[in-house]
């Protein structure tokens, strides 16, 4: 029998609980205030971008970049996370997406080390709405992070944190940015959802991410 993984690392949004829609509104009404018009689809392209190079691609989607200064942009990305982080007050223990809490009670059961690996400065607070912190060993912290994925700076800072090598790790993403993360810290990568790719194990929703799953695709990899 090959021995469990070293580490967990979970990815927030999308993985933990779903604030795609409300980063989306904070989001619509930021790009309207400078009169740009984004959709939703257009928003799934921002998933695990960080706010900076998220209010960027909205500007050059809007045929506005370089027409805000520094500060401008500042204060814009700032106007956004108040909205959001407001927004974030109807998030209860009940927003946890499916099978999550089960999975991370049977990890801290097996001794098995969770990190989070998170570009939102908001991670802690959104962990504390859903009263699930204290399952978490160690949280990359977002602002000391310089690189956005794909770059794999925070999920090697969140092992960095819980003191494991990343090639002994599983990592979980919704988005493609997190996935090409993951594998270029040669972590073995988990995909929840629809149209990724390169991810060393897909599944369609967290409903199905159980550890006799995790633990399954960890004994057949390594």
């Amino acid at each position: 029998m090959k021995l469990n993984p070293q580490a967990v690392i979970f990815d927030l949004d999308g993985v933990i609980t779903d604030t795609a829609h409300l980063h989306f509104l904070a989001w619509k009404h930021i790009a309207e205030d400078v009169g740009i018009m984004i959709d939703e689809a257009f928003n799934d392209t921002l998933k695990g971008i960080s706010r900076g190079e998220s209010l960027q691609r909205i500007l050059q989607h809007g045929g506005k970049a370089g027409e805000f200064t520094l500060e401008a942009c500042a204060q814009l990305a700032e106007r956004k996370n108040e909205l959001y982080v407001h927004s974030l007050r109807q998030l209860t223990v009940n927003s946890v997406l499916p099978g999550i809490r089960e999975l991370l009670v049977t990890l801290r059961k097996m001794h098995i080390p969770v990190g989070l690996a998170s570009v939102s400065l908001n991670a802690p607070a959104i962990l504390q709405a859903l009263d699930i912190s204290h399952y978490f060993d160690f949280c990359a912290d977002a602002a000391l992070i310089s690189r956005s994925k794909p770059d794999p700076e925070i999920f090697l800072a969140a092992c960095a944190g819980l003191g494991v090598d990343p090639q002994q790790c599983i990592g979980i993403e919704d988005a493609q940015a997190g996935i090409d993360a993951i594998n270029a810290c040669g972590m073995l990568s988990v995909g929840i959802g629809t149209g990724l790719t390169g991810a060393s194990m897909q599944l369609s929703s967290t409903e199905l991410l159980t550890w006799p799953c995790l633990s399954a695709f960890w004994q057949h990899d390594k």
